[in-house]
């Protein structure tokens, strides 16, 4: 941990080539991984989301119980929710069950 502390920028240097793991008494506490640009860093950062893997887990239970949609009726249901909604004549949007 010391080194690395009075090493940062070279450590930061050896990350873009590979994986650096850091150490505190010779026990493994952290990785520092480089990153090329926002994109890898958001796969990155979402690889390791709980509430993203519970969210996950708990589609594929779902799917796996028969109570998914088709890859169709996916896309139909965000094309629909993409549409501009009608308003009430007070201004407020109201819900419609169009569909196309």
């Amino acid at each position: 941990m010391a080194d690395v502390k009075a090493k940062l920028s070279a450590y930061l240097d050896a990350s873009a080539k590979g994986p650096v793991v850091v150490t505190r008494n010779g026990k493994a506490v952290a990785v520092l991984v480089g990153v090329r640009d926002d994109d890898e860093l958001e796969r990155l950062i979402l690889a390791h989301s709980p509430k993203l893997n519970a969210i996950l887990d708990a589609a594929e239970r779902r799917i796996s119980e028969g109570k998914g949609i088709s890859h169709e009726e996916f896309w139909k249901r965000v094309a629909a929710s993409k549409r501009p909604r009608e308003t009430n004549g007070s201004g407020k949007k109201v819900k419609t069950n169009r569909r196309k």
